[in-house]
């Protein structure tokens, strides 16, 4: 994504105040699914805690909101030893916001609205997406299936790592085929494809890095 479309979306994603009304009204929205939300949250997210900027993490709370729908419970295939830690949850939209207030100390308008956002009724709940969350070793590789997906519905899978260590995942079809794959250099993958037929796909998540990590695993 494009540093003014990151940015685009940044304004879209917060409330309206009277602190931002010289922000034009021109300002383009963008439509986002709940998968895509949580991949944009985590960049917005990691952005702020580079450039100590609460308005970014605000921005990366609003995103986050409505992101993760049921948590349940998959255990995958692991091509070794399982890791030694516990696999710790994702960070949540109270955690961004949290973090928000503590990088403006004793700022009111920040302050203001982080509570807003703690008080506003969530909207756009979650339906049909589940998340699970695990903990992989370093070098490791996690697979999961099978996982069912119907024929010509669009097919999502988010991978977000706790920590700084790179994750990749790759989707592959009942055939063996590899169907999608994120490899950059992240914390966070996603994959999204629309299957010709209804097909059991396998999901593989891979931590090239030096160090064990949590992740959470999102899909549709």
């Amino acid at each position: 994504m494009s540093a003014p479309t990151l940015f685009a979306v940044a304004l879209s994603a917060l409330p309206v105040v009277a602190a931002a009304e010289a922000v034009s009204t021109e300002t383009p929205t963008v439509s986002l699914g709940p998968v895509k939300r949580a991949a944009l949250s985590a960049e917005l997210f990691a952005v702020a805690l580079t450039d100590r900027d609460p308005l970014l993490a605000l921005a990366a709370a609003r995103l986050r909101r409505a992101v993760f729908g049921t948590e349940v419970a998959r255990v995958p295939e692991r091509d070794g030893p399982a890791p030694e830690g516990a696999a710790t949850p994702p960070v949540t939209w109270q955690d961004m916001l949290d973090t928000a207030v503590a990088l403006a100390p004793g700022d009111p308008v920040i302050e203001g609205l982080a509570q807003d956002m703690r008080m506003a009724r969530t909207k756009g709940v979650v339906s049909g997406k589940v998340y699970s969350i695990s903990r992989i070793r370093a070098g490791g590789e996690d697979t999961y299936r099978p996982l069912e997906y119907e024929g010509n519905a669009y097919a999502e899978v988010y991978v977000e790592g706790r920590g700084a260590t790179d994750l990749n995942v790759k989707v592959f079809d009942s055939a063996g085929r590899l169907v999608c794959s994120d490899t950059d250099v992240s914390s966070i993958a996603y994959c999204g494809w629309r299957p010709a037929a209804n097909d059991l796909f396998s999901v593989v998540v891979f931590n090239t890095g030096a160090d064990e990590t949590s992740y959470t695993l999102i899909t549709n």
